[in-house]
């Protein structure tokens, strides 16, 4: 089984060009040789795990720019996706985490002082590029200190030059792109990054920057290791079609880091039929900016409210004759079935519906199931740590999703996300 490790090659001009858009298309990669299956949706878990800790933490701290949190390097799992992109003058080719839970541009720059993480590319040095211009605060750096569950990293603000394409022929310079540049990090979240790249609803992200007004993804299932997925930007983001369903974002609190999250209106789920008996406030997003659900490119699986998972866990096991067992140690799932052996297919099941103001997303057994080694796990799982429930990238394979920030609405349809 592939990780979720993606590596993004930009395609096609730039929106500052006067183009319709901006093509990404994302590769999966495997982590790390000798990573089973079982070991990435674990270790992926246990990042999901420490992040959500380090969101409750900036929360309840009132959102501040220091944030600190505990770090740990035993990870073999990296960022959920990459994106290469160039900095500088001349520009410098690295690749970084795409995130749609973070409004933040960084890279780490040189010198570091032995206090950066390894990257597969050089370090930038903003010493050699032309365009390099120091933000001014009152005369002094503007400082930053950001917190990634499993890591940190702290710096400085500044604006730069970034050129997007994968060749000559379709690439595009931006100057004066705001982002963080970091000499100090310490992280096992960015094996194979060298920063990271904010697509959320904060002013810096890069969509904010580059005014995009709308972006779009198709992510392949978890288990294609060879297909493209694809990200687009701009006016070709946008999709249409007898199958497509739109629900309107919920205004985000005003406090960090929720501002700059995209929240949705959850308002039940379904397992077939059954509808199940959840509280009709179950995902309300509540006075103190807690609750809510959230869209995340970041987060592996979909994480819930103990009290709504429950009723999800309690409706499997209700579907399924096979023995169950608990699969924490194994995979990090507590919802497990033994399959008569490690090639056999697993029983048929049906569809979970999430429903949604207005929408609903249906999604097919391999969506919210998962298998590997025998074992055949639910792959959800209750929200012990964090500010909102979280709807993970897991659940979002072979299904386009169209981020409208003018309309401030979410529009999803099912595809065969290898073939768009």
């Amino acid at each position: 089984m592939a990780s979720l490790a993606v590596l993004i090659a930009l395609v096609g001009a730039m929106l500052a060009s006067g183009a319709a858009g901006v093509r990404v298309e994302l590769t999966r990669v495997h982590s790390r040789p000798g990573v089973t299956a079982s070991q990435f949706v674990r270790d992926a878990l246990r990042r999901d795990m420490h992040r959500h800790k380090a969101r409750e933490l900036a929360a309840s701290r009132g959102g501040g720019a220091t944030v600190s949190a505990p770090t740990r390097k035993d990870s073999p799992g990296g960022p959920e996706y990459l994106m290469t992109l160039a900095i500088g003058t001349p520009p410098l080719s690295y690749p970084a985490s795409f995130d749609t839970a973070s409004d933040l541009i960084w890279t780490q720059c040189a010198p570091c002082g032995g206090r950066c993480f390894p990257q597969p590319t050089p370090l930038y040095n903003p010493a050699g590029s032309a365009t390099f211009r120091v933000s001014d605060c009152g005369g002094s750096l503007c400082p930053y200190n950001i917190s990634y569950g499993t890591g940190w990293t702290s710096g400085f603000r500044a604006t730069e030059t970034f050129t997007f394409g994968s060749s000559p022929a379709c690439q595009a310079r931006v100057p004066g792109i705001t982002f963080r540049c970091s000499n100090a990090s310490s992280s096992s979240d960015f094996n194979g990054s060298s920063g990271l790249v904010g697509l959320g609803r904060g002013p810096l992200s890069l969509v904010s920057q580059l005014a995009a007004g709308r972006f779009s993804y198709c992510l392949t299932p978890f288990q294609d290791a060879n297909s493209t997925s694809t990200l687009l930007l701009g006016e070709s983001a946008a999709f249409s079609g007898a199958g497509v369903r739109s629900t309107p974002f919920v205004a985000s609190p005003s406090r960090l880091p929720m501002r700059v999250f995209y929240y949705l209106n959850l308002t039940g789920i379904s397992l077939g039929t059954k509808v199940l008996s959840i509280a009709p406030d179950a995902f309300s997003l509540k006075a103190d900016g807690t609750g809510g659900i959230i869209i995340d490119s970041d987060t592996t699986i979909t994480s819930l409210d103990d009290a709504v998972y429950q009723q999800i866990r309690a409706a499997v096991l209700a579907l399924v004759t096979l023995p169950n067992t608990n699969g924490s140690a194994a995979m990090g799932l507590d919802l497990c079935f033994a399959l008569p052996s490690p090639m056999s297919a697993p029983p048929a099941m049906p569809s979970m519906t999430l429903h949604f103001e207005g929408a609903d997303m249906v999604l097919p057994a391999d969506s919210y199931m998962i298998s590997d080694s025998g074992l055949w796990c639910l792959a959800m799982q209750n929200q012990t740590y964090g500010v909102a429930n979280i709807l993970g990238v897991y659940q979002q394979q072979n299904m386009h999703i169209l981020f409208d920030v003018r309309k401030e609405t979410l529009s999803f349809a099912p595809a065969k996300c290898s073939t768009l």
